[in-house]
């Protein structure tokens, strides 16, 4: 017998050996060698997987390494200026499926849907709730005072946070300066980590109309005067930072605490910047000076305005009429205004600010269904991004993820968005533009919404890459102008001719973006562009029954059609704040 790859072949007797001894000899070498074999094969099986996991576990381990990270990176360095260690990793998970609690619900939304497809849409869905609005016309553009001669000193100011915390600090700095008589010099932009942008004031905005915009209120130069440039301004301790003024200080405490710093030095370097002026209580021409700048002197840059004037014409269907706000948003890019019967065959259409990104995800301290992975890369984030809430929660008891959700501090999720538009009324019909950035979760998280909305469109599908290829040669500004054409068209959202029935939508009412958005429509609609804000403290508690409640409860608990009491509510008391602050007119019946 003979042993061929651990295999046994058994001669016959014709072919066997004539001694007996050779005979007996294999048989006994069959019976020992054989087993061993076997045992070998095995052993080596077993070795070859135990090396297969250890490769695996190797791999893993180096893959989630932060130094490797920060490797891996090192060739993108040429499109961002700062790479932080955890960001590869943070990255490629941001772009996982992730799993939704919610999927009984979005069946029942989808069925209930698809019924209703061919039924008429709730009454008053699009239409602005609080009545008296139509009878407001914006007025801030008035001026009851002479122009500030500035001669107190200058001011120099770094704004911290995104766009739109930068345009909120740049119209307090020029409040403050006219509050102090000072020369206002034109603000720079502090880098953010969470936005990787290094664009300044003059790649986002027009330089020249801000500064002839504003002549008649404050005085703006581009720079220190040559004398003032070369002095150290921490030596003389000139430099002001957030944490020697409190949040929203009242105009008495810099008449008391900066102004004699002003008048001494001579100029002044404000850094950070971030909601350092109340707003009540504040002079009436303060306020609106304030308003001033944010509704008439910040005007965006050509390419900008370009991009944001493309995106408006494709989601209204290469129409040949324009918007209220046109003009002011995308200057000469406008289209011309047309009346008739152009503006009622164009479909409304819902703005949707989704505000999932992961710096708001992150920041929340909410909890999305991740598990413990989920847990761990957001903690990552706020340790690179956050430090002091890192170190807050380190130190002080924050309130759980659950009380969190159950008081309405977290923003919806992309599901909990959805639904909240089904159980509105808002039918598969409905066209609606996605504003905001990329959301942590990646497209994954978006299924839903594109399933049961199929005509969702975003700045970038609507772009060809030819077309957004100017703001990618640009660094510095091509996260602005891709961010800024968004919110110029959820500006614009409902300003088709006389006919203005489209809505805003936002899913997380303290974001910026959502505030800035939903006062121009309140400013410039005329009661005509209403903005849906969810009272997310009652959706919590809807979602929280989301394994047992039934569609039609949810229906009847947001209101169908649209109840006060659901989001209403709170427009009604904006509206009556901003009668109260007097920044409209009534008719011609003059500023109030």
């Amino acid at each position: 017998m003979s042993s061929i790859n651990g295999g046994a072949k058994t001669f016959s007797d014709s072919d066997r050996p004539d001694t007996p001894i050779r005979k007996r000899g294999p048989k006994k070498r069959v019976s020992s060698y054989l087993p061993l074999k076997r045992f070998k094969g095995l052993g080596f099986f077993i070795g070859f997987l135990g090396l297969f996991f250890f490769v695996d576990w190797w791999m893993h381990s180096r893959l989630n390494n932060p130094d490797l990270g920060a490797n891996l990176t090192d060739s993108f360095t040429n499109s961002t200026p700062l790479v932080f260690k955890e960001d590869l990793r943070i990255i490629t998970k941001v772009n996982k499926p992730t799993k939704t609690a919610f999927g009984r619900l979005l069946k029942l939304a989808a069925h209930a849907l698809a019924e209703g497809q061919n039924k008429p849409e709730p009454k008053g869905l699009w239409e602005e709730p609080y009545a008296l609005a139509s009878n407001w016309k914006p007025c801030a553009d008035e001026r009851d005072w002479e122009p500030s001669e500035g001669n107190n000193g200058y001011i120099m100011f770094t704004a911290n946070g995104g766009l739109n915390q930068q345009r909120v600090a740049v119209c307090n700095a020029v409040a403050v300066a006219r509050l102090l008589n000072a020369t206002l010099v034109l603000p720079n932009f502090m880098y953010s980590s969470v936005w990787r942008d290094v664009s300044q004031f003059g790649d986002i905005y027009q330089e020249e109309h801000f500064i002839n915009y504003l002549k008649p209120d404050i005085h703006i130069v581009k720079e220190l005067p040559k004398e003032l440039r070369s002095l150290d301004l921490d030596a003389i301790d000139s430099v002001i930072t957030d944490e020697d003024i409190m949040k929203e200080a009242k105009p008495s405490f810099y008449r008391k605490n900066i102004l004699p710093i002003l008048l001494r030095n001579k100029v002044l370097h404000f850094v950070g910047f971030g909601n350092r002026l109340a707003f009540d209580p504040v002079p009436f021409e303060l306020q609106r000076l304030r308003c001033r700048c944010n509704f008439y002197a910040l005007q965006f840059v050509p390419k900008i305005q370009k991009a944001g004037a493309v995106i408006l014409q494709r989601i209204r269907q290469n129409s040949s009429y324009g918007g209220l706000l046109d003009s002011y948003l995308v200057g000469p890019y406008a289209k011309q205004k047309m009346k008739g019967k152009h503006a009622a065959k164009v479909p409304k259409y819902l703005s949707l600010h989704l505000r999932f990104e992961i710096d708001m995800v992150a920041h929340s301290l909410c909890e999305f269904g991740g598990g413990e992975e989920e847990k761990k890369e957001l903690e990552a984030y706020r340790r690179i991004h956050f430090p002091a809430l890192t170190q807050l929660s380190k130190n002080e008891k924050l309130p759980s993820p659950a009380e969190l959700r159950s008081e309405g501090l977290c923003p919806l999720t992309p599901e909990e968005a959805v639904l909240m538009l089904a159980a509105l009324g808002f039918n598969r019909k409905t066209h609606i533009f996605l504003a905001g950035a990329q959301i942590y979760g990646g497209s994954s998280r978006l299924t839903s919404l594109m399933s049961l909305y199929p005509h969702l469109v975003t700045k970038e599908s609507l772009l060809s890459p030819a077309e957004i290829e100017p703001f990618k040669n640009f660094s510095s500004q091509s996260v602005s102008a891709m961010v800024i054409s968004g919110w110029v068209v959820a500006l614009q959202t409902g300003q088709f001719g006389y006919r203005s029935f489209s809505a805003f939508a936002m899913t997380d009412s303290g974001s910026q973006l959502s505030a800035l958005v939903s006062g121009y429509r309140m400013y410039y609609g005329g009661g005509q562009m209403p903005t849906i804000r969810p009272n997310k403290r009652r959706l919590a508690d809807i979602f929280l029954k989301n394994s047992t409640i039934e569609w039609k409860a949810i229906i009847s608990q947001q209101g169908y059609p649209l109840d006060v009491k659901f989001h209403k509510r709170d427009l009604v008391r904006v509206w009556q704040q901003l009668e109260r602050l007097r920044w409209w007119r009534v008719d011609n019946q003059g500023c109030h």
